[in-house]
């Protein structure tokens, strides 16, 4: 048996479901291009069947990423596994992934059909997807609880029919860690034909027991592990990917597994999602949490002062968390900060260094001083407002007091035009939100407004998360300043820009679709 234990991140997918607001695809590739670097082995990018904004984001990560494995989802329809493959072909090598529910339960009262009818389906399924790549997974959904007999016999006939990976999900959680390894054990005892595959596991959160379930999964001879960074996904998410991988590189001593991830890439790929997700980190999170490697205690302080080891089983630095944090100001150039950025793990394809300098220059004017935290946040700004803006904030004022009503002026560029308006709020942010719908006449309801400090003490950038409902989809923006309401402004700026993109978007497929119709009619 391998000693390699493939990583299947599904934080695209699976992962996405979470999200109050949809990634957009330039979202979803940024994050593709982290998840490559940090080394996983496949990646389950979407559903492509679900939407043509999905199977263009498939499409796009399909063409760009290279050193990682790209998968689509399908369900057992021929419909999805052919929309699967379509979206998938651009690249050399690609994975389809179907799956078929498997409980009792599920095929009783969900598909409303037998057993046997499921295996017949796989099957036909499997072989319509092997038609289009050599690398198909299939997943049983709910196998957590569907009696091992029933799960062996669908397993051997997916084996037969092609597929190169089986997939054991514990779709709702509810499966303890010493059931779930005597069900991986139970498999290669009563599936002949085991050896042709690779067995994966799918665990979820919903009793907290996700990382446990696949580590037993792992010890009882599962070769793949599907999960999503930081454990984001639905209900209470997924196996947290950061977790499993530690604990394998941890634990090798009894573990005797290794994977190929690239484990100083942990820190940058967490914060990564976690800023781009707009899901902040619990601080007692393990492995990336900011109390992660904290000592408060201090009999734990004196210990870990004469000896690391004493209360530390990892170090901050082998997940990639420089703890060493270095100051610029305005008078470092430009040479200065990008080593500073490579010296972080930076690459240029990162971050525009012109707009991240300028961007430096003026926080450096603000503050005197720009930490490691500052350039980190600045990067990650810059990279999201990168493409060009139909919307851009040229200036605002706001005049507010404890008695005194709040008002905002503003002055507002909407492509070539110019617009100015003034409102009134229920205090600064409101007001200036008021006028900048006043501006665009946007119908936008605030659905959820989050301001994070980026670094230390009084002079720190604060973030600002939004979340707003527009025509029936919510979209997310954020803003990065020393000025609350400034970054508050940016916020909704990028948020407008966001709608601007996502209908010109909706635009652009309509119109491939159309000339698709005409080249129809005209055959």
């Amino acid at each position: 048996m391998s000693q390699q234990v493939i990583i299947f991140d599904t934080t695209l997918r699976d992962g996405e479901q979470a999200l109050q607001a949809s990634l957009s695809v330039k979202e979803k590739l940024q994050i593709a291009l982290a998840l490559e670097r940090m080394g996983v082995d496949v990646m389950e990018v979407g559903f492509p069947v679900s939407s043509p904004g999905d199977f263009e984001s498939v499409q796009t990560i399909a063409r760009t990423i290279k050193n990682s494995r790209v998968c689509a989802l399908a369900r057992c329809v021929e419909k999805d596994i052919d929309v699967a493959a379509e979206s998938l072909k651009i690249a050399e090598a690609f994975r389809i992934h179907t799956f078929i529910a498997t409980s009792p339960m599920h095929i009783a009262t969900k598909l409303r059909s037998t057993l046997d009818e499921v295996i017949e389906r796989s099957i036909y399924m499997i072989k319509r997807a092997r038609n289009y790549t050599d690398d198909v997974e299939f997943s049983c959904e709910d196998a957590g609880r569907t009696p091992i007999a029933d799960l062996a016999r669908v397993v051997e006939a997916a084996i037969r029919a092609g597929a190169t990976t089986i997939n054991i999900p514990d779709t709702v959680g509810y499966t303890m860690p010493f059931e779930f390894s005597n069900i991986i054990t139970g498999l290669y005892e009563h599936v002949p034909n085991i050896d042709k595959a690779i067995i994966s596991v799918h665990t979820h959160d919903d009793l907290g027991l996700a990382v446990g379930n696949a580590i037993a999964a792992v010890h009882a001879g599962a070769r793949q592990v599907e999960g999503a960074m930081n454990g984001i996904g639905e209900r209470a998410g997924n196996c947290s990917l950061e977790e499993v991988i530690m604990a394998i590189k941890v634990r090798k001593d009894i573990m005797d597994v290794r994977t190929r991830i690239n484990h100083n890439e942990i820190w940058r790929t967490s914060q990564t999602v976690s800023q781009i997700c707009n899901m902040p980190i619990p601080a007692n999170k393990a492995i990336v949490g900011t109390g992660a490697f904290a000592h408060s205690s201090g009999i734990h302080q004196d210990g870990v002062l004469k000896n690391r080891e004493n209360y530390e089983i990892m170090t901050p630095e082998s997940i990639g968390l420089n703890q060493v944090q270095l100051n610029l100001t305005s008078r470092s150039g430009r040479a200065a900060v990008k080593h500073r950025m490579e010296e972080m793990g930076y690459k240029e394809s990162d971050y525009n260094m012109d707009h991240l300098y300028d961007a430096f220059l003026k926080l450096a004017d603000k503050k005197g001083q720009v930490f490691d935290y500052d350039l980190e946040a600045l990067a990650f700004i810059n990279k999201q407002q990168e493409e060009p803006e139909h919307f851009r904030l040229d200036y605002f004022s706001v005049q507010s007091g404890s008695n005194a009503i709040a008002t905002a002026s503003v002055k507002l560029a909407c492509g070539d035009e110019v617009k100015s308006e003034a409102a009134n709020g229920n205090g600064p942010v409101d007001a200036v939100y008021q006028a900048i719908n006043r501006v665009t006449a946007y119908d936008i309801e605030l659905v959820k407004y989050g301001l994070s400090a980026k670094g230390h003490g009084k002079d720190a950038l604060g973030q600002v998360d939004i979340v707003v409902n527009y025509n029936g989809r919510r979209f997310h923006g954020v803003g990065l300043a020393t000025d609350i309401v400034e970054s508050s402004a940016k916020a909704m700026v990028h948020v407008l820009n966001n709608i601007w993109r996502a209908a010109e978007v909706e635009k652009e497929l309509q119109r491939k679709a159309q000339n698709n119709e005409n080249n129809k009619e005209t055959v």
